[in-house]
């Protein structure tokens, strides 16, 4: 059974960090290519990604801000959010590239107050 789970959000202020953390399971990780998505109503945008390898790629929207990264021994990956604006306000969630259905876990709330 594959699970992914999704952890770290909370409300911030504008310009504080947080790290958010997807623990996965049932898959296998290391050869997964994995993102970082986020819902607002009406919209999915895929915010970070990060190859089996390492290489990262991120939306224009984060670039400079956000860092994701993969602990392959842990089967996790973390998305390390600094300078946070209103903008950023979301649930974010982890998924592999690109997304399958059957994987959305039941992500992590980030608030970002102005």
């Amino acid at each position: 059974q594959v699970q992914l789970v999704e952890s770290g959000g909370g409300l911030v202020q504008a310009g504080g960090s947080l790290r958010l953390s997807c623990a996965t399971s049932g898959i296998i990780f290391s050869i997964n290519y994995m993102g970082w998505y986020r819902q607002v109503p009406g919209k999915r945008e895929l915010v970070a990604t990060i190859t089996s390898g390492g290489a990262t790629n991120y939306a224009d929207s984060v670039k400079g801000r956000f860092t994701i990264s993969r602990d392959n021994a842990k089967n996790t990956v973390y998305l390390q959010m600094n300078s946070l604006k209103p903008d950023d306000t979301a649930v974010y969630y982890c998924n592999i590239v690109p997304s399958d259905y059957r994987y959305w876990g039941q992500g992590t709330q980030v608030t970002v107050s102005s």
